[in-house]
């Protein structure tokens, strides 16, 4: 699979994070979005309200109907029509249209041009409509109204109070939530547990642990690590993040600064040396740091390796290719001494983009869709259909059965609670990130010391976008 495939791939899980940029003036699509110019309060319709009942707080009409595109990738859209099924119960007298697609800007930006956008569009991938264009063209709806509005399992609750941290952050541009981040995804490392359980290995906690089991794994004639060396930002999911737990919080906001002395603070050297000892002990699988992340995954769930770091798209990506007997397992990444994180903490954030047009011909619809889908049970049918987690805390109910490896990465974000963080360079700090992932690719060949990983990173913090 080549690097464009697996950057749209990438696409589907990040694109979001760089809704906070602000669109250049003078934008293309700005001008398309906007229809002819004028101001964005020239372009806004109408704006909604929460003045409707308890039970249907936007007014929706059951009579009209609903305009539903959604983005056909890594999910599928099986999940939508799920949604879409849950609509039609409450609003009986509803004609669903639904469009499943990839070509998100091509299918959808004539129809912005001419006033006549859908009602409520999961806008990700490649072809994805620039969501702070489409802000600043006054053509999105200003989710704040959906915040303040009743959680349908408990309507003492508002929908801001059941969402998972950082999902509010990650849609909000100057202050306002324009989308809806629906996929909680959650980062670390990744093994089999029948594995595991067969070898008598117990998943470490400590990161000397870490090291010492996979002596224990080499020593059994099995890789123990595995990383998807053509495309170094995996194997940077494990460098920061045991960066990220040595240093603390404010030390992860230094970074995504682009602040030259967070590289001063001797966690950087720490977790750089700390994951510098997977080289040292000739623990990678042979040929690893060229593999494609869909040809290290596949060695790995040939059990040819141990260990791999990614995403929890992971299981949902591999489901063709992965052992019935497999038992896909999720692991934070290992502490240090000294960590000013907890142990459980985890890398975790909002993804996969929901927006309701500001001119939809329904957008009361549209807003009660998005409030549908989160509900125990919409977030009960997207992890049974998409093996990820929504953003609805303890959004999985008990009669949910889940595949072992979503399963294990909802058993870490409940145990992380409120400690999980996120690095937003990877999407905002382009430059930079492509510095981090060419100095990891020598790290992980050799070829640099730890000591010249934190030279070039803090020399990158003077590549801005």
């Amino acid at each position: 699979m080549g690097s464009a495939t697996e950057y749209n791939r990438r696409d589907i899980f990040k694109r979001a994070a760089a809704v906070t940029v602000l669109a250049a003036g003078g934008s293309t699509l700005l001008a398309a979005c906007a229809a002819g110019g004028g101001s964005s309060s020239d372009n806004k319709g109408s704006a909604p309200t929460n003045s409707g009942s308890a039970t249907n707080p936007f007014g929706v009409k059951s009579g009209d109907p609903l305009d539903v595109v959604i983005f056909k990738g890594g999910y599928g859209d099986d999940y939508a029509k799920a949604f879409e099924d849950m609509y039609k119960k409450t609003y009986t007298g509803a004609n669903i249209s639904h469009l499943g697609t990839t070509d998100i800007s091509p299918k959808l930006q004539p129809r912005f041009n001419a006033g006549n956008p859908p009602d409520v569009i999961d806008d990700s991938g490649a072809q994805q409509m620039k969501i702070d264009v489409l802000e600043k063209a006054g053509q999105l709806t200003d989710l704040t109204v959906l915040l303040d509005a009743p959680y349908l399992d408990d309507p003492s609750k508002k929908i801001r109070d059941v969402l998972l941290p950082g999902t509010i952050e990650q849609g909000t541009i100057d202050g306002k939530m324009y989308s809806l981040n629906y996929v909680y995804t959650v980062y670390g490392l990744w093994y089999s547990n029948k594995l595991f359980k067969d070898k008598g290995w117990a998943p470490p906690k400590t990161w000397d642990e870490f090291i010492t089991l996979c002596g224990t794994i080499k020593a059994a004639g099995i890789a123990p690590f595995a990383h998807q060396g053509k495309y170094p930002y995996y194997a940077n999911y494990v460098i920061l993040d045991l960066i990220a737990k040595q240093g603390g919080a404010d030390l992860v906001k230094k970074i995504d600064a682009l602040d030259p002395t967070a590289f001063d603070d001797p966690a950087v050297l720490a977790g750089v040396t700390a994951f510098f000892k997977i080289m040292q002990g000739d623990f990678l699988l042979p040929g690893t740091n060229g593999m494609t992340h869909t040809e290290s995954q596949t060695a790995w769930c040939q059990g040819k390796a141990a260990f791999i770091p990614s995403g929890s798209w992971l299981e949902n990506e591999m489901i063709k290719v992965t052992p019935a007997d497999f038992d896909m397992a999720f692991l934070p990444i290992p502490s240090l001494s000294g960590d000013k994180m907890d142990p459980a903490s985890v890398r975790a954030g909002a993804g996969e983009p929901f927006i309701v047009p500001s001119k939809a011909k329904n957008q009361a619809g549209g807003l009660e869709f998005l409030r549908m889908m989160l509900t125990k049970e919409g977030s009960g049918k997207f992890a049974a259909a998409a093996n990820s987690l929504s953003v609805l805390k303890d959004g999985i109910g008990a009669d949910v059965v889940l595949k072992p490896g979503t399963k294990s990465s909802s058993v870490a974000v409940t145990a992380a609670g409120s400690n999980t963080f996120n690095f937003s360079y990877p999407d905002l700090q382009t430059a930079f990130d492509t510095e981090l992932q060419n100095a990891t690719n020598e790290l992980v060949n050799s070829r640099i010391t730890p000591a010249d990983w934190v030279a070039r990173a803090k020399a990158a913090t003077s590549k801005k976008v």
